[in-house]
């Protein structure tokens, strides 16, 4: 399948994916519940705010339901709120990451917090803000477990992935693409950034393996996976495979799979050495509908693919209308489906 994922995606439904009309919507990640329903989790933040960077200071984890993966999804409820800037993750929780593993479900995510006021609607802010700067400074991962796809979710009090001074990772976490395996052990493959003087570098990926999903993670290279100055990839999404892991991710500058913005793939026997596909292209923002329309869009990333019997049968994605730079006017959750 991954050798030919590009050529695999059908038209994308105009009525599918989840969409809100007074908030940006972002970061679908979609499993079946134990109800035969199809739950997405998603980020949320209101429009009052700009959508770059207001998800840094006011994001919140929502889940939405639909009868068949294509949707529309309906939003249900908010899954992660803020809960007090004490906690780790206690201003903002974006980019969330479901799975199911045996009896639980497994909610991983980036919670970010700053010790200033919430930014009310008419109020300045921008990347120059000190609650960006400090929230951007503070995003790490965590997990959030429950037993139904409903909840209660157990929110642990502190991440399972911070950082480490001096390293690739030593300014911030984020972008959580998990692997579960069969007997509750995970690959987590990241996004990281460095310390540079008092701000911070270009985006990285690295690796870090849990005997429990609980943790502890344990990064496991001293060096990113990919050099970011050839290779500068960001949205990871990573699966097991007979020969070990695939991986798809957002192609930041284009050199890889030809198109700026565009996807990957990637394969790795030990989830720690990667190697880029001899024909990389995954996906691209140039999507055709199902009434015929081909559009350029102007964002499509957080890639997710839901696997059904094994296979993945939709691609799930961040998209914005627009020409890029998150200057859209709206954005929503959309989805693709792949053909046998």
């Amino acid at each position: 399948m991954t050798k030919n994922l590009y050529e695999k995606l059908l038209p994308a439904p105009r009525n599918g994916g989840f969409q809100m009309t007074d908030y940006w919507v972002w970061c679908g990640s979609v499993v079946q519940g134990e109800d035969g329903q199809f739950h997405m989790f998603a980020s949320r933040w209101p429009k009052h705010l700009p959508m770059h960077p207001g998800w840094l200071v006011h994001s919140e984890v929502v889940r939405a339901v639909a009868a068949a993966p294509e949707g529309p999804y309906e939003f249900a409820e908010v899954v992660l709120p803020a809960r007090g800037a004490e906690y780790w993750d206690g201003r903002s929780t974006h980019n969330p990451h479901i799975v199911k593993h045996a009896d639980k479900y497994l909610l991983y995510y980036m919670g970010t917090t700053y010790p200033f006021p919430d930014v009310l609607p008419g109020e300045a802010y921008g990347l120059d803000d000190p609650r960006c700067i400090v929230a951007r400074a503070n995003k790490r991962i965590g997990l959030a477990i429950a037993d139904h796809v409903e909840g209660p979710w157990e929110r642990l009090d502190s991440p399972i992935l911070g950082v480490r001074p001096g390293k690739f990772d030593s300014y911030l976490t984020s972008n959580p693409a998990p692997c579960v395996h069969e007997d509750g052990s995970v690959l987590l493959i990241y996004k990281s950034r460095a310390y540079k003087g008092h701000t911070y570098s270009d985006m990285a990926l690295g690796a870090a393996r849990a005997d429990h999903y609980r943790g502890p993670y344990r990064v496991l290279s001293e060096e990113p996976l990919f050099p970011p100055a050839d290779v500068h990839l960001e949205d990871p999404f990573i699966w097991q495979t007979e020969n070990g892991y695939a991986m798809i991710a957002k192609d930041m500058k284009g050199n890889v799979g030809g198109e700026r913005h565009g996807g990957i793939q990637a394969y790795s026997s030990d989830g720690l050495n990667w190697h880029i596909a001899a024909h990389p292209k995954a996906y691209s923002r140039l999507i055709t509908w199902n009434d015929g329309t081909i559009k350029q869009m102007g964002n499509f990333e957080r890639p997710f693919l839901l696997f059904q019997e094994g296979r993945p049968t939709h691609l799930f994605a961040a998209t914005a209308d627009g020409e890029g730079n998150f200057g859209g006017r709206n954005t929503w959750n959309m989805v693709i489906p792949i053909g046998d």
